[in-house]
């Protein structure tokens, strides 16, 4: 078994270092029982100043750092799925999510549900606007590190978001760590 950090590097930054951290050390406890202070910043040696999307895959300790180019996909369209899924770590093993992802059809991405709450779409937390605040689901299914970085800086807020509600919100936003927090301006979805 093993899991993995995606990070996002500009200018030679990692971005949300903290929060990759916090998940990485806390996954290692979780897992393996083993209390770890593992820091990303001293394994990862930047190679330049491009923009770059950062794999590491790691298990009780570090086993590789991959650099790749980063390319901001988009996303406009999202199709329903429901689903029990648990992907409570980020493990390589997304085989289950990756089937549920090839039921999309012709839509860009899928929202995962599971009695009748919103959850998250295959690679990105979610969050709605009421018109007045940001809200993102109490129970994703996976805790990103935007996400964390956004509910301790207050800027979004748990709240179990019923699937009736969903078309009722003034706005829709994704967010992981690639793509920061990512409003999506008359975003497309299946039926609800």
């Amino acid at each position: 078994m093993g899991f993995f950090e995606t990070l996002r590097i500009e200018n030679k930054k990692i971005l949300n270092l903290k929060y990759h951290n916090l998940r990485l050390n806390k996954t290692i406890f979780d897992i393996y029982g083993k209390k770890s202070d593992l820091n990303l910043e001293e394994f990862i040696k930047i190679p330049d100043s491009k923009s770059y999307r950062c794999k590491v895959i790691y298990d009780k300790k570090i086993q590789s750092i991959e650099f790749l180019d980063y390319k901001p996909k988009v996303f406009n369209s999202f199709k329903f799925i429901n689903s029990n899924i648990e992907y409570p770590y980020k493990s390589i093993d997304r085989e289950e999510l990756n089937r549920l992802f090839e039921k999309r059809g012709e839509f860009d991405d899928i929202i995962i549900t599971h009695d009748g709450l919103i959850r998250d779409t295959s690679i990105a937390n979610i969050a709605v606007f009421n018109g007045l605040k940001w809200f993102t689901p109490k129970t994703p299914l996976l805790f990103g590190t935007q996400r964390a970085k956004l509910l301790e800086n207050k800027i979004i807020t748990e709240k179990d978001i019923k699937v009736k509600d969903f078309k009722s919100m003034v706005s829709f936003a994704i967010m992981n760590a690639l793509i920061g927090f990512r409003e999506i301006k008359n975003a497309k979805f299946g039926d609800i």
